[in-house]
């Protein structure tokens, strides 16, 4: 019911082609009964003794009413059938071939409609799920990645998304379709013969009971073979962007066979899910041709019994096993429309996950806009843990206006969660941030990303052309200024020796480029922002010495007249810093600097010797 409600309410967001779709299966139900109806008629025409007196019948009169109407509607047709067959057989023939090809035309008309706009409303639910997954994925904090794996996340929009999809429809046709289908066909069913519909339908609910047990199995695999589906795409993914380190260690038949077992549990998982899914319709199939059978016993009888009271002709018999077959369709598609919406519950509740996830970094009520930096960043008496040990323990630093600041020390030091904190990739436990006077928290985030330019040791670019990558989410860049940062972060020169020059395509993660070359695009991008606040997070360090003379002096021009953030892995990189922050577990030990540390003969000082400085 659940799943029912909110794929409701995210059917009727698109209220006009919902009713379209709905109006459509509507007119299609009403033709597939005129045209099944229509048989009586052509029935008693082939199957009427020529000898046998005819009882006429008197032209209908219509005295209003919605019941009545149907029925002036069908006795004013025998009437005229009658007319005809008095007059020329073959011409009532003929009329009724015209009439049930045009009721045959009508109700497939209508029923291609109904598909016609059902696949605009299915793919505009996806999408829109699409869309707001990923907006949800770009806003989450980035401890959120730290337990998520990125497959689960791209399973969850891409096979539990399709699974929204077949719900839209099986939604709109539970409660919009079957249903108006199963009462015209048992009112018309009923009103031929009360007692032969009563016996025929003593039978069906056995079949709820038994689709309700299959449900219930079938809700607890499918969710176990969703969450198989998300592991498939997490080793998928892993596997793929580490296919050079696979291949070098010839590891190729191990990370297959971890990957063929897992393939292969959840190809038994899925396969179990269709098959519990699949199994309703052919159940329902068979206690329907149970009953069916048992109407023809019963309903033979009754024509062939001497006494026949029920006023039920053979022809009208016919017809009400023919009618009654279809009676079994709308049944048999509830059932499996219900294991859709089972199996769709499961993939929205595995949605929602993402969409209810805590966001962790909330944005201010009031926010307060932030100038240009004049004074500079204080951290003070900050305390940050990730989980329950912390990273970070009683840091109080402050970086001046238009002055630079490394941070060094051991791997695991804080190095790198000291800079992530400043553009609020996570929040702080204890403490505050100010930019300037302005604790951080209290001012917009993209405000306050907008003063800050981020260099990272690996170079995040896109697989798109350089251009594209250096003016990335500056969408009103000129491509004057595009070249100009360009050249000052020493990267024109390559970049016009490239086959298209700045609109050539760099490949996925920008593979196409070397190391420096990459870099220096990195390094272009942040110049093209000019942002008052440089990140750098040891952007040298996976470089050869050509290329990190080049990175580093695009990185000096970069860094003139800026407030920056240096983590340095290279100590020779940051020996012309302001300021150079030692950290030892997540605290300060030492600062000063280059010269005053030596003197010190302290933490940095060993540092220093074990790079041969």
């Amino acid at each position: 019911m659940k799943a029912l409600i909110e794929i409701y309410k995210r059917s009727f967001k698109y209220k006009g082609t919902a009713v379209m779709v709905i109006v459509s299966n509507l007119l299609f139900v009403i033709f597939n009964l005129i045209s099944l109806v229509l048989f009586v008629p052509f029935l008693q025409l082939l199957f009427r003794d020529p000898k046998e007196k005819v009882e006429l019948i008197a032209q209908p009169i219509y005295n209003g009413g919605f019941l009545d109407f149907f029925k002036y509607c069908s006795k004013f047709f025998q009437y005229e059938m009658q007319q005809m067959v008095l007059h020329d057989p073959k011409d009532a023939l003929l009329f009724i071939c015209i009439t049930m090809l045009f009721a045959f035309f009508f109700k497939n008309l209508f029923r291609y409609m109904a598909v016609f706009h059902q696949s605009q409303l299915r793919m505009a639910v996806v999408r829109d799920l699409r869309d707001k997954l990923f907006e949800k994925a770009m806003r989450l904090p980035l401890s959120f990645y730290t337990n998520e794996k990125k497959g689960d996340i791209m399973s969850r929009m891409n096979s539990d998304a399709n699974e929204i999809e077949v719900a839209v429809i099986a939604m709109l046709e539970l409660i919009f379709r079957e249903p108006i289908s199963l009462i015209t066909y048992l009112g018309v069913l009923i009103y031929w013969s009360p007692s032969l519909t009563l016996f025929s339908l003593i039978l069906l609910p056995i079949s709820a009971l038994i689709i309700a047990l299959i449900r219930k199995s079938l809700k607890r695999t499918a969710k176990n073979q969703q969450e198989q589906m998300g592991v498939l795409f997490s080793v998928l993914e892993e596997n793929l962007t580490g296919i050079r380190i696979i291949k070098a260690f010839n590891a190729v038949p191990y990370v297959y066979s971890i990957f063929a077992k897992i393939n292969l549990n959840h190809q038994k998982l899925t396969t179990l899910t269709f098959r519990k899914k699949d199994l309703s319709s052919p159940l329902n199939e068979f206690l329907g041709s149970i009953v069916l059978m048992g109407i023809v016993w019963y309903g033979g009888n009754m024509i062939l019994d001497a006494k026949n009271t029920s006023q039920l002709t053979g022809e009208e018999f016919l017809t009400f096993i023919i009618v009654f077959s279809q009676l079994l369709r709308p049944i048999s598609s509830i059932a499996f429309n219900i294991g859709a919406l089972n199996k769709a519950e499961v993939s929205l509740d595995r949605i929602n996950e993402i969409l209810n996830a805590d966001e962790k970094i909330y944005e201010a009520v009031q926010p307060i806009a932030l100038p240009v930096l004049k004074k500079g960043i204080s951290y003070k008496n900050i305390s940050f843990k990730y989980k329950d040990e912390w990273v970070l323990k009683d840091i109080d630093l402050y970086i001046p206006q238009g002055k630079t600041v490394a941070l060094v020390g051991e791997s695991g030091s804080g190095k790198s969660t000291i800079s992530d904190l400043l553009p609020r990739f996570y929040d702080i436990q204890e403490g505050e941030i100010l930019f300037d006077d302005v604790n951080i928290k209290d001012a917009s985030i993209t405000d306050l990303r907008s003063h800050i330019g981020m260099v990272t040791q690996e170079s995040i670019l896109f697989n798109d052309t350089v251009r594209n990558n250096i003016a990335f989410g500056l969408t009103t860049a000129k491509d004057e200024d595009i070249i100009e940062a360009a050249k000052i972060a020493n990267a024109h020169d390559f970049i016009m020796s490239l086959e298209n020059g700045y609109d050539t395509n760099i490949g996925e993660r920008g593979n196409k480029l070397s190391g420096g070359q990459k870099q220096r695009v990195s390094i272009a991008r942040a110049v093209l922002r000019n942002p008052s606040i440089l990140i750098l997070d040891e952007a040298t360090s996976a470089l050869d010495t050509e290329s990190e003379k080049l990175v580093q002096d695009a990185l000096e021009k970069l860094m003139q007249n800026r407030t920056s953030l240096v983590i340095a892995h290279r100590l020779s990189t940051i020996k012309n810093a302001d300021l150079i922050v030692v950290l030892q577990k997540g605290k300060i030990v030492e600062q000063g600097t280059h010269n005053e540390l030596i003197d010190k003969k302290g933490f940095y000082f060993s540092l220093c010797n074990m790079q041969g400085m």
